[in-house]
Order: C-alpha cells, then structure tokens, then sequence
C-alpha cells in the first residue's frame, strides 16, 4: 500500500513545527559545516602559504656587522636545504607603529625590504595596490587591513629613535613569519628611493642581514635552528645586535589555534541544536500518536502493516532533515567567504575556505541519520498497538491520575491554580520546555563567559595562557649588564618590582621547547604552576604538563635539557601550563640557565609600577639610562592591541550564539503554546462558555508555562556558571591548558538569565493570544 501520500499530509497538518524544525537543522547544517571546513583546512593552512608564497621555512636576521659568512655557508651546506637567499634590510630595533587604525601604536622590532629588489625566497606579492604611485608610498603586511582597519591610500606613520615618518599605504602583502606583531617582528616594504632615504637617516646601527632557507621538508625548521644554535653559541641578542630567528611552526602556533577554538565553538553548538531538534521530533511523534490514536486503528484495520504505519510517521521527518541540512550546507557555502574574512583577521592571512565534499555529504548523512533513528524509536509503540485499542482510542474513559490541586480544597486564585493543573497535566511538555531552555541558557551563559573574559576583563585570560602583564617592557642593549639595570630600574621611584624574563630554545629528549627564564618567579603576577613549585634553585625546572605527559615524566623525575653548546640535567619541581610552543614549554631560574649558556644574563625586564605613571617612568628611565636600553614598550597597550581581534571574533560568535538562542527561544514556546492550545480547544470553549474571558485564559496558559521556563534558565545558567570552565579545559587540552579559571561574572549571568525569562514571558502572551480565536461557536460548527 502507498504510504507516501498519508505520509505527506503531515505538512499540511503541521506546517509551523515543520518550519521550525526545518529552520533548527538548516542552522545547524550552516554551522556544522563552516566549523568542519575551517577545522579540516586549517591542518595544512600554513604549509599551503608557504608554499604559495614561496616564503622561508627559516628566518635569522642580525645587524650586518656581525653577520659572518660560516652563517650562511652552514644554512646552504645542511641537509634537506633546498634554497638559501641572503639581503641586506634596514633593522628598527623598536620602531613604533599603529597596529589599529586610530591608535597610538606601540614598540616591535620591524624589518624595512626593499621592494624594487630582486629575490627568490618571499617575493612581493601585493594582495591590493594603490591605482596611483605615490611618492611616500609603503606596503604593509595583509593583518594590518584585517585587524587594522586600514585602507589603500591611508597615512601610514613610522617612529623610529623619537623621529616620525610618514607614508601612504601603497598595498598590502602577506607572510607567514613578519606579517603579526606575535613573534616580535614586522616586514614593510618601501620603494627603492624611500628605502635608500631611511637607509641613511637610520645610520649604520639600523643595518642588517636577513637570511632565509627553504627546507625539502618544512617538519625540520625547527631541528635546523636548534642546530645553528649549537653552531654559533653566541646567536642571541647579548652578543649579537638585533639578532632574532623564526620558523613556520613558531608562526603557525597560537595562530591557528584561535581558529582551531572558535570553529570548534561553532560545531558544538551546532552539536546543540541538534540536540533540541531530536527533543522536538521525539515530543511530535508521541504527541501525533496519542493525537491520532483512532487514525492509526483505521490503517491498521484496513491492512496497513506496523513498519508501514510506523514509516508514515518516520517519513515526514527524514524529507524534512534531508532538505533543511542541504539548505544548511548551501548556505554555508554561500556565506564562506564572510567566514573566511573573519578567519582572515585571525591568522593575518588570506584564507580562501571552500566546504569539502566529504564534510558537506557527513553533514547531511549524520543529520538524516540522527532524525531518523529518534523519529523511529519515539513511534516504536505503534508496534504493539492493537487495532481494537486504537480504534477505542485508547483508555480514555477516565483518568487514573491523582488530582494534585482540587479547587475546592486548595488555597490560591483560582486563574493561578488552574494554569498549574495545566502544567501538571503536560508533563512530557514540560520536559521538553524545560531541557530546551536550559541548553539554550547554557549555550548563552558559555559565550558571555568567554567574551567577557577575551574582551573586557583579560585577567584571566592572560593567567591561562601564562602571559605576564607588566606596564613596561624593557630590552637591554647587547653588551649591557641587565643585571646591574634590574638593580638600578629596582630603586627607582614608583617602581613596584622588576624581573629578567625572556625565552630561549631549548631540546628536551628530543622535543624542541621554549624555556622562559625568569630570576624570580615570586615577582610574576600569573603564576602558572598548577601542581607542584616553581623553581627555586639552578638544578630545578617546572615543565608544562603536556610535554610531562609527552615524555612519560611527573614531578621529582629528571629530565635533560640541551640549549646552544650545554646540556644538563633538572629536577622536576612543578608542573604549569603555557599556550604556546603546541603547550611544550619549560621554566629555568637564572642561575640555571648559566649551566646551558655561562654567563647570559637575560636582555628583556619587566617593570610593575605602582601606580598609573607609565609615561613618567619612561621619559625618566630613558632620560637616566637611554644608552643602555634598546627599547621601551607599553605592555598593557601592546597586549591590548594583541588581543582585540580575539574580542572582535568572539564578540561575533557571541552574537550568533545569542541570535540563534533567541530563534528557538521563539520557535519553542510558539510550538509549545500553538500544540497546548490544539490539544486544549474542548476546554478552552468550556471555560469560555463557563465565564472565563479570553484575557484570563492566556494569562492561565502563560502562567502554566513560565514556571517550567524559570526552572529552565536557572537550571542552565548554574550549569553554565559552575562547567564553562570544565567544557574550556577538555577543549583546550590540546592547546596545552590543563587549568582553566575564567571569572564568570555573576551580575552579567544573572541579567542574561532575567532577559531571557521577561522575553519568554512576552512572547508566551503574544503566542498565546490564539486562544482569543477559539469561540464556543467556532467549536459547535466545526
């Protein structure tokens, strides 16, 4: 027998919860799909640029002065190089620079090419160019358009020793290694007559050599600069001006993972509303049942089979999945290039996502599949239906449950008793109200959280991560006691406490590691160590718990450490978290680095004052010690610009989050309020003809429904108050944090939960003024 057409007026019958069920999964399909696409293409995102622009595996820069030509004989002769290029650039130790359009701009090191020359490795390949040549012109790498908000013809301003220049934006450009301020290195390109005219007002101090290697195979960059580290002991900035060195994975690392975060965020919420688009099918089917009892005693006595029957039931839902999760996908393609700027902001790169086939055909398979199994197993019962019984409807001819609230015993206003008999007497309803609102709540108090700890309050962010938030940084001339600096910046007016603290890279049992060396970890402000201590003296190490789990090691183990030349072995005291280095990270004492590198004293202090006198202190340190000092940096402004692009991501997917929360909000109760009122209309006319105005019957109907919608949100805001943190942690994992303490700001919970109640209530009275069309003589002539 034909059970599509039977099948089909299920459509007709209920085209709101259809819709809304076809808007859920479609959501859900849109999000899955940008958040797997993302995730996939992210593996070789970085591998995929190199290669496209030709940039190096392997960057080393050093003042031309001390550049030697063993360096690059020992880049050209080591196995699996395939290409080496040597230039001559001009190196700013601290040139400040507005990363953001409108600000004042901050210190990095930056790297001023030559755009008119001639070279192999990382040619100029400019993204956008001005129509015009202009005569101040300079191109700036692509992050600088993305987060910056700068635009082709923009005045570009560089400060260099006190001294500004100014440019115009000619184009934009990308690379791997100097296109983000996050490894402490900026290229710019200037056309041949602007770089010749910095050339010479920087002065021979400002020169430098910029060598670059491209590897057969990228996987050993970091093995190649370890290498040249134990070649040339002397490669750090104590002994060589301006040196600093870089690989693809130190560019790769921090960059990809917020990518890797924010797609991941997308595709468990997506995993979410799935989730309450199972609940709803698994309530309409049972509800269809109970509804349709006497329909299904019909096919039965007219020799529909149970499978048959149970698939009229089955089929309306797998079309519906089918479709919505296509349309999903489709709209998924359609708004990846709006993705992809985001992706684009992160990663200081263009990415130009595409869906895969393979994610785009899961997609819709996993959602089919998933509808299908719940919408079988909810209509099961038809199974052991007999037809008698269906054709008798069931057993209605009284009803066996306890009467909680007889009026003429309990206490109350009557309209309040009867919406809670009401309430009473939907219990499967209140189920399903209840788990939704609570997901949903959970799902907004999880994205308030994290945008409130990435964009308003980055305390703990920074705690997590282990990234200290000094007021100002400090870089020690080469040559310079920084010790004897420390001693001196110590005495000074206003100044709270002062620390040594830099990385250097480290092998530890064969992993590459970066070590951070710090004199006294009691000053730092974001103490990472989770188990354990820090290091008190020179044969003691705090290790990350992620290379500890790598290496099979636990506090009190040991473990060897290679630096340069030196190699010794530390006690395990601790063990902390970091965020980069894929979480492989170290921690040494001073005095334990002097068994590694004799007698390196560290080039980089952090100074905490007292109070809010920044500009006071700088004008005053560099007044008393400027001949000692490379550069002086506003940590808080730089750590600030930093991180305003993460604020701005996670303030979009906060936004869809919140968007989509308020979607099925809406979407429920109408579905719940529309299939009450259905299920109620006898009673409704009864109550009606009794006296009741329309008026106090919404009022009951909303009432039965806000105590379950109050239950709800408080159930998923403690949820989202006490497990954001937990949830961060498994999701984090990877990334190397294994402690997650992000404030969760009650007020700001307390006012989403508050919203979210009131809204349901206004919407629960405008839904609910259907009742207004049930007449007692709409249900006498029907």
């Amino acid at each position: 027998m034909n059970v599509l057409n039977p099948a089909s007026y299920h459509y007709k019958k209920s085209k709101s919860t259809a819709a809304f069920l076809f808007i859920l999964i479609m959501i859900a399909g849109l999000l899955m799909n940008l958040g797997m696409s993302s995730l996939t293409d992210m593996d070789g995102f970085y591998a995929d640029k190199v290669q496209e622009l030709h940039d190096p595996h392997v960057s080393i820069t050093m003042n031309s002065a001390s550049c030697k030509a063993a360096y690059r004989d020992f880049l050209s002769s080591y196995p699996g190089v395939r290409e080496v290029e040597t230039e001559r650039v001009i190196l700013l130790s601290s040139a400040t620079i507005p990363f953001y359009k409108h600000d004042l701009g901050y210190g990095i090191r930056t790297m001023v090419l030559d755009a008119d020359a001639a070279r192999n490795i990382a040619p100029v390949k400019l993204i956008e160019a001005a129509s015009i040549e202009y005569e101040d012109g300079i191109y700036v790498p692509y992050s600088l358009k993305v987060r910056g908000g700068y635009e082709l013809g923009d005045r570009f301003p560089v400060t260099y020793r006190n001294k500004q220049y100014s440019y115009r934006v000619a184009g934009f450009f990308e690379s791997t290694l100097m296109g983000t301020p996050k490894l402490d290195m900026l290229k710019l390109y200037l056309p041949q007559a602007g770089y010749l005219q910095l050339s010479k007002d920087a002065g021979p101090a400002a020169q430098g050599t910029l060598m670059s290697a491209i590897l057969t195979d990228s996987e050993q960059s970091g093995t190649l600069l370890m290498d040249y580290y134990r070649a040339f002991p002397q490669s750090n900035e104590t002994v060589i001006p301006g040196f600093w060195a870089a690989d693809t994975h130190m560019a790769e690392d921090g960059g990809a993972f917020i990518v890797y975060f924010v797609s991941l965020i997308l595709v468990v919420f997506a995993a979410v509303i799935v989730l309450v688009s199972l609940l709803v099918i698994k309530y309409r089917v049972t509800d269809r049942i109970e509804a349709g009892m006497v329909n299904i005693g019909v096919l039965k006595a007219m020799g529909y089979t149970r499978l048959q029957i149970v698939f009229m039931y089955v089929m309306p839902f797998i079309w519906l999945a089918f479709a919505a999760s296509v349309a999903g996908v489709a709209l998924s393609c359609a708004g990846m290039p709006l993705y992809g700027n985001m992706v684009s902001a992160l990663a200081g790169l263009v990415w130009n996502g595409s869906a895969y086939a393979g994610f785009t055909l899961a997609c819709v398979g996993t959602a089919t599949f998933l509808v299908f199994a719940v919408a079988f197993f909810s209509a099961a019962p038809i199974c052991r239906l007999h037809p008698v019984d269906a054709l008798r409807g069931g057993i209605k001819s009284h009803n066996f449950k306890r009467n909680y609230l007889p009026l003429s015993r309990t206490r109350g206003g009557v309209h309040w008793l009867l919406a809670c008999k009401t309430a009473l007497a939907a219990g499967r309803q209140n189920l399903l109200l209840g788990c939704i609102m609570a997901a949903v709540t959970f799902a907004s108090v999880f994205s308030v959280v994290l945008y409130y700890n990435t964009a308003i309050d980055k305390t703990a962010l920074f705690r997590m991560i282990g990234s200290e938030t000094p007021d100002v940084g400090i870089q020690v001339q080469s040559g310079t006691d920084s010790l004897q600096l420390l001693a001196a910046i110590r005495q000074m007016t206003g100044v709270d406490k002062a620390i040594v603290m830099e990385s250097i890279p480290t092998v530890i049992q064969g992993q590459n590691v970066s070590a951070e060396i710090i004199d006294q970890f009691e000053y730092l402000d974001n103490k990472t160590v989770y188990e354990g201590r820090y290091p008190l003296y020179d044969n003691e190490i705090a290790v990350t718990g992620k290379l500890a789990g790598l290496l099979g090691k636990t506090i009190g183990d040991s473990i060897k450490v290679e630096a340069v030349n030196g190699s010794y072995v530390y006690l395990i005291t601790g063990l902390n978290q970091s965020f980069s280095a894929e979480g492989k990270g170290a921690s040494l004492t001073l005095a334990g680095l002097n068994h590694l590198i004799p007698g390196h004293n560290g080039m980089s202090i952090n100074v905490y004052l007292q109070g809010d006198s920044k500009t006071a202190f700088m004008q005053e340190v560099l007044a008393e010690y400027g001949s000692l000092i490379r550069s002086l940096t506003d940590v808080n402004e730089s750590k600030e610009s930093g991180t305003q692009v993460y604020g701005s991501a996670l303030l979009a997917v906060m936004a869809v989050i919140l968007s989509i929360s308020v979607l099925v909000v809406v979407l429920i109760l109408f579905l719940v309020i529309k299939t009450s009122i259905l299920k109620r209309r006898r009673d409704v006319g009864i109550l009606k003809v009794a006296g009741y105005t329309s008026f106090q019957l919404i009022a009951q109907l909303t009432l039965s429904i806000i105590p379950v919608t109050i239950a709800g949100v408080v159930a998923g805001g403690a949820l989202g108050a006490l497990y954001t943190n937990a949830i961060l942690e498994l999701l984090l994992a990877d990334a190397g944090i294994s402690r997650v303490r992000f404030i969760v700001p009650m007020p700001y919970i307390a006012m989403l939960c508050t919203v979210i109640v009131a809204f349901s209530c206004l919407v629960s009275l405008f839904v609910a003024r259907r009742i207004k069309g049930v007449t007692p003589y709409v249900l006498i002539t029907e």
